[in-house]
């Protein structure tokens, strides 16, 4: 049986100077591709780091990856823009999902739950986290409670 690491992306939904981490997240992607059996990325799409995560994301799976790798695109709930372009969504992600949990709570609350979910299933959260407030913010603090390996990228590591 394929042992399958999974990792989630969490960042503040605008972020000064974001693509300055390309290098540094492409570095990280590499090397899990290259010494994991199977990675599965598992990103949202709520933001311009979310964006940011996903087309790094697919580089790495390009330059990189041997069949091993997957990009999984993770909904709150069914969203009227992927409802409308589902074609487009399949082509770009290697798989869309939507979150059951996070689809049976109010919208308002629907973000946060799908985001806990991503971290549940994750070994290792990465993140692009500036300043002590937002969803990002108590996305890494869960993920932190949980004792989840976490990269905050805009650390010096």
């Amino acid at each position: 049986m394929t042992e399958i690491y999974t990792i989630s992306f969490f960042g503040h939904r605008e972020l000064p100077n974001m693509f300055s981490l390309e290098d540094k997240l492409m570095t990280i992607l590499r090397d899990l591709i290259n010494s994991k059996e199977y990675v599965e990325f598992i990103v949202g799409r709520d933001g311009d780091f979310d964006q940011f995560c996903s087309s790094t994301i697919r580089k790495a799976i390009t330059n990189y990856a041997y069949g091993n790798a997957s990009h999984i695109l993770v909904l709150p709930y069914e969203r009227a823009d992927y409802r409308d372009n589902k074609e487009s969504f399949e082509q770009y992600y290697d798989e869309v999902q939507i979150c059951y949990e996070s689809s049976q709570v109010h919208p308002k609350a629907a973000i946060f739950e799908r985001n806990k979910r991503m971290i549940d299933r994750s070994d290792l959260v990465i993140c692009a986290i500036d300043h002590n407030s937002g969803g990002a913010y108590k996305a890494m603090c869960y993920a932190e409670q949980l004792g989840k390996k976490t990269v905050n990228l805009f650390n010096d590591d």
